[in-house]
């Protein structure tokens, strides 16, 4: 008598703690403007599938159905953390492909080393594979290189239409808690969910921490994938990227001390650090109405 294979666990047998924590903070940056600060703490969903990561991976995971998970990111990527971070607690296979083809002849960074303790492989391509990986053809030989082509594979942060979907939960839970919802964004798909969860009334603010000014036409064509068409009020902050991805300067690092020791909250650097810091400006700025409401979602923490 033949046995069928069984399907690797979905990631609801992880326990995620959803709808997650809201926590109302006095700031006098804000109290003094007659605004209100509240933290959506996506950060306490999971140890190790952290904000915005589960939100994305969770949909993308129940998608693959058990298959090997190939996704992409460079030598510090969050993404491929919490990737390879989901494929050990759910025993399913994982490809991190990474760009830089010169980085295999190197010692592991301690985020690569623990993408690959936690069971990832690891396939290096040179930068420019990299940044053509969207195109079928380079996707294809990609595939073909790392010895996965029949992976589900999921974009760069993790941002396509079935993560978009699942972002929408966010602005579910935060519908009439906030004026304003803030976020501070890389690929753009967590901004185009939350904007489309939210109550008529409310907007959603992306912080982006990478420059270039592409953010709003990739938020634009993800909520096209997702949901056919545009959907809720959102706008973006572009001027708190602190000069690109990874960048920071001695301000933002004394702001982002100086928030933890307020607030008694790890402040990740990378994405979290500039969306208070650009916050606490508009605050200062007149940005936001007396009587307001802001609702900051901590969408990560500094990795150990």
């Amino acid at each position: 008598m033949s046995s069928q294979p069984q399907e690797a666990p979905g990631p609801d047998v992880l326990r995620p703690r959803l709808p997650s924590p809201l926590q109302e903070v006095a700031d006098d940056r804000f109290g003094r403007y007659g605004v209100g600060l509240v933290l959506k703490r996506d950060d306490l969903i999971h140890p190790e599938l952290i904000g915005n990561k589960w939100r994305k991976l969770a949909p993308n995971l129940r998608a693959a159905r058990g298959r090997t998970v190939l996704t992409f990111g460079g030598a510090y990527s969050n993404h491929l953390r919490a990737t390879a971070a989901a494929g050990r607690l759910l025993g399913l296979p994982t490809v991190g492909v990474v760009r830089g083809h010169e980085l295999a002849d190197r010692p592991l960074n301690a985020s690569l080393a623990r993408c690959a303790a936690d069971g990832m492989r690891l396939h290096f391509v040179d930068r420019s594979t990299y940044r053509h990986k969207t195109e079928p053809g380079t996707l294809a030989a990609v595939l073909r290189a790392a010895d996965a082509e029949e992976a589900y594979v999921v974009p760069e942060g993790g941002s396509n239409a079935e993560a978009v979907r699942g972002c929408r939960a966010l602005g579910t839970e935060l519908r009439d808690r906030a004026d304003v919802v803030a976020l501070a964004c890389g690929t753009g798909g967590t901004l185009a969910g939350l904007a489309a969860g939210l109550s008529p009334g409310q907007r959603a603010l992306g912080v982006p921490v990478l420059k270039g000014g592409f953010l709003g036409s990739e938020t634009r064509a993800l909520q096209e994938r997702a949901f056919g068409g545009p959907r809720g009020a959102w706008s973006l902050g572009e001027r708190f990227h602190f000069g690109g991805y990874a960048r920071t300067t001695p301000e933002l690092e004394a702001f982002a001390v100086d928030f933890e020791q307020r607030h008694a909250l790890p402040v990740e650097r990378l994405y979290v650090a500039k969306l208070l810091y650009g916050l606490t400006v508009l605050a200062a700025e007149g940005a936001f109405p007396r009587g307001s409401t802001v609702a900051a979602v901590i969408t990560g923490r500094p990795f150990p």
